[in-house]
């Protein structure tokens, strides 16, 4: 079996932020969200992986490499346009070959890993093995109909969702998939829909079984849900200190410290993370922070957030909360109004604050 991940797309609604850096990079707990996938799927001894992604960008390339460092074999499928994850698995043929494959969208957060669901697929004798979980907004997703305990149809976005249960993105296929998506037809947004390969499998009377996900997915489309999926993993961390801590500094719960770190005179409450060669004084971290390598905190208090790469943040008078700042940002005190203290920044940003 092999496995295909996707990350490309343009992260549209996670501007600034993508205007500068694949969103499949973004760190979530100090690591990029690719790696989740990765990980997951090298979890289930799947060894063979191909990336999709933009054609006109290495950065995914550059940033995870051979897949040596997982212990996987990693090839690289370009895509020329984001014309849908129908698209992406058309053009992934040669790749793929006609083995039974895992479609794991590289945006999305799971937790548990995949290799349950591979064994339903093969206990099942499935042509096609969805996950779904219960969602608030089913209107964003694929949406399955439900009878009698099967998928009777599957609608992508729909106005008026005929269950509240979305269909997330890890998908297991037979060699069927193909003849879906070389017969569907673009959507209205001029799209090759996965949820119309999938109904057309239906139609067609090809097995199409499900498993709900019980434990906790995400998929990471919004910023608000970059900070949730950074809250779970965050929890399931256990505390390693390898920085610095005076003896003014109070640590509590589950946090993490990275080398070259200096805490002086400053509260952490975990579970949080600091990177590499950080300097936190006379400040406060709170719960369900990532901060990078190479920060400044100082006369701050930060929670709730997702702070990247070489950012400043320095005699901020208000708390920052719900906030995620791109690489290089600085945050420092002025004297001018109104104030406030909830950011989405992209790279190279620079605000004052009062």
């Amino acid at each position: 079996m092999k496995a295909l991940i996707t990350s490309g797309g343009h992260g549209t609604r996670l501007r600034p932020i993508t205007h500068t850096q694949n969103k499949h990079l973004i760190p979530i707990a100090n690591k990029p969200m690719l790696h989740y996938a990765i990980e997951a799927i090298a979890g289930a001894g799947i060894k063979d992986i191909g990336i999709v992604t933009n054609a006109k960008n290495r950065d995914v390339e550059t940033a995870i490499g051979t897949g040596k460092e997982f212990g996987v074999k990693i090839t690289y499928i370009p895509q020329e346009s984001p014309l849908g994850l129908a698209h992406v698995v058309k053009i992934s043929h040669d790749f793929l070959k006609d083995e039974p494959f895992v479609f794991y969208l590289g945006d999305n957060m799971l937790v548990g890993g995949v290799k349950r669901f591979i064994d339903e697929f093969k206990k099942l004798h499935s042509n096609c093995h969805l996950t779904l979980s219960k969602v608030k907004d089913p209107e964003r997703f694929g949406v399955p109909e439900l009878r009698d305990g099967r998928i009777v149809s599957i609608e992508e976005k729909p106005k008026h969702p005929k269950s509240d249960f979305a269909v997330a993105g890890i998908y297991i296929y037979d060699a069927c998939i193909f003849e879906a998506v070389n017969h569907i037809k673009p959507s209205p947004r001029g799209e090759l829909e996965i949820s119309d390969a999938h109904q057309y499998l239906l139609d067609k009377g090809y097995a199409i079984t499900y498993s709900e996900i019980t434990g906790w997915w995400k998929d990471t489309g919004k910023p608000y849900d970059l900070l949730e999926a950074n809250r779970l993993v965050l929890e399931n961390q256990e505390t390693r200190i390898e920085g610095e801590v005076d003896d003014d500094s109070v640590i509590t719960g589950k946090v993490v410290i990275g080398k070259g770190t200096k805490i002086k005179n400053s509260v952490l409450r975990g579970p949080c993370i600091i990177g590499k060669d950080c300097t936190i004084k006379d400040s406060y971290i709170g719960p369900f922070t990532s901060i990078y390598d190479d920060c400044l905190v100082k006369k701050s208090e930060v929670e709730f957030s997702i702070i990247l790469k070489h950012c400043k943040i320095e005699d901020v008078g208000i708390r920052l909360e719900e906030s995620l700042l791109g690489n290089d940002v600085q945050i420092v005190s002025a004297e001018k109004k109104p104030r406030t203290n909830r950011f989405m920044l992209g790279d190279q940003s620079r605000v004052e604050v009062v």
